[in-house]
């Protein structure tokens, strides 16, 4: 083999390896406008495998942000535009030690108060300090960081945009439904 077809081979060797290295993009066609996000399956394996099975099944494909509050969260991926939520998997794991923090445009699963309660619905961190709050402290868990938004945090910032409060039981959800139409792996 020659130096110039060794050395192309090698090239090509190298940008599969890097592709496969990459971490994943997922984009969220929404109501508003498109998100695009980068999913850390190197920081946050499990978490990040979690949603994108979600995304990979079509499970967020017509849900809602339901719970949106400006300069804290935007919260999804669990609710029909009628507030019926979703049947889901078992919850996963606890990754919030992940050294990810809850920083402006970050994504962490929601969960109860028991740490590993997390399954489909996330929050998009919207506070430009962050929400150190949210990170784990020495004495209890976080919110595990698994993602960030790396395109359309203009539509995220709409989203906080949106009047809030006619409906009683979700007084935190937009007036007019924001869904998520389709999410997919780009």
């Amino acid at each position: 083999m020659n130096m110039k077809k060794l050395l192309l081979a090698f090239a090509l060797l190298s940008l599969s390896l890097s592709a496969l290295a990459a971490n994943p993009k997922v984009q969220l066609d929404t109501d508003l406008g498109v998100i695009v996000l980068e999913v850390f399956t190197d920081k946050a394996p499990l978490t990040a495998a979690n949603f994108l099975t979600y995304v990979d099944e079509g499970f967020y494909n017509g849900t809602i942000f339901h719970r949106v509050i400006p300069g804290f969260v935007v919260q999804g991926g669990g609710m029909t535009f009628d507030f019926v939520s979703k049947a889901t998997r078992e919850p996963i794991v606890n990754e919030s030690n992940n050294g990810l923090l809850n920083n402006y445009g970050t994504l962490s699963m929601a969960r109860t108060s028991h740490p590993d309660s997390a399954t489909s619905q996330f929050f998009i961190n919207v506070s430009v300090r962050g929400n150190p709050h949210l990170d784990p402290q020495k004495s209890k868990p976080g919110y595990a960081v698994f993602a960030k938004v790396i395109k359309g945090i203009d539509v995220v910032d709409a989203i906080t945009r949106q009047p809030r409060g006619q409906f009683r039981a979700y007084p935190e959800a937009p007036n007019n439904p924001i869904r998520i139409i389709k999410a997919s792996r780009l």
